[in-house]
């Protein structure tokens, strides 16, 4: 479905990059048919040595012709974004938004046409294609707009579809969620090291055991209570360290960081 859309990524930083780099490897998209924005001179050399796309520091050139524009863009940059493309901007174009907390009716109300847009939360993962992208639709997004987006971001990793009255609550679960897990992956390297294991062989075992158990989560599809009890023999070692998790209320601790993030999520749009 790809393969022949033009499209116009503004804002080539990390994710703006990683998005480029799956679109040429997994969705066959030609890198002609690809441009990028830039906020400075300086990095026009950058985009251009690491991707091989054109690029630019006019957003409206970058919009012009395009058939999808994605925008990559800080939250507190969207509304000047969105007022220097307004001359290039047309009914028939679909706009998807990375800007954690801006809501699909806000770029609605501030494009000069009615236009498609599209919402999308991704995570850092997907630098290594390996991202959680949940994504929501605005009022004037059809099927084919849903499914263009949904395999842009197939790309980089899985996807996934929500109301939008959900998003403030992914952005603090899949959106901050990398940051928790280094926190937890962090403090096992640790125990390891406590325990005498050299620090890079402990860290090695703590990430890939990390990795493991996610992978076994997702291609089992079982609860992970039941997972975690195919860990835990009677009278074992395992029940021993889940004991001191309880007393030390982890489960309690990542719950209400979840939520913290998500309030303050909220607390960003209407600021």
């Amino acid at each position: 479905m790809l393969y022949d859309k033009k499209i116009a990524i503004l804002g080539v930083g990390k994710l703006g990059e990683a998005l480029v780099s799956g679109l040429v490897r997994r969705a066959d998209v030609e890198r002609t048919n690809l441009i990028g924005s830039v906020a400075r001179q300086a990095s026009l050399a950058r985009v251009d040595l690491r991707l091989g796309i054109p690029v630019t520091t006019d957003n409206a050139a970058a919009v012009a012709g395009r058939d999808i524009v994605i925008l990559a863009v800080k939250p507190q940059n969207m509304t000047a974004v969105l007022e220097s493309i307004a001359p290039a901007v047309s009914a028939s174009q679909l706009f998807i938004s990375v800007a954690a907390s801006v809501s699909t009716s806000f770029i609605e109300e501030r494009l000069p046409v009615p236009a498609a847009v599209i919402r999308a939360m991704p995570n850092t993962p997907a630098l290594l294609n390996e991202g959680m992208s949940v994504l929501c639709a605005g009022r004037r997004a059809t099927p084919e707009h849903q499914r263009l987006a949904e395999e842009i971001f197939s790309a980089v990793g899985r996807t996934a579809f929500l109301e939008e009255k959900l998003m403030d609550a992914v952005t603090g679960l899949s959106g901050s969620g990398p940051a928790y897990i280094y926190v937890v992956l962090e403090a096992l390297s640790e125990a390891g090291v406590k325990l005498g294991i050299p620090r890079d062989i402990s860290t090695l075992l703590a990430a890939q055991t990390m990795l493991g158990a996610a992978k076994l989560a997702l291609e089992t599809g079982q609860h992970p209570a039941l997972l975690r009890d195919s860990v835990t023999t009677p009278a074992g070692c395992t029940v021993d360290g889940l004991l001191e998790l309880e007393e030390g209320k982890l489960r309690v601790t990542l719950i209400k960081a979840v939520v913290r993030a998500a309030e303050r999520a909220r607390e960003l749009v209407n600021s």
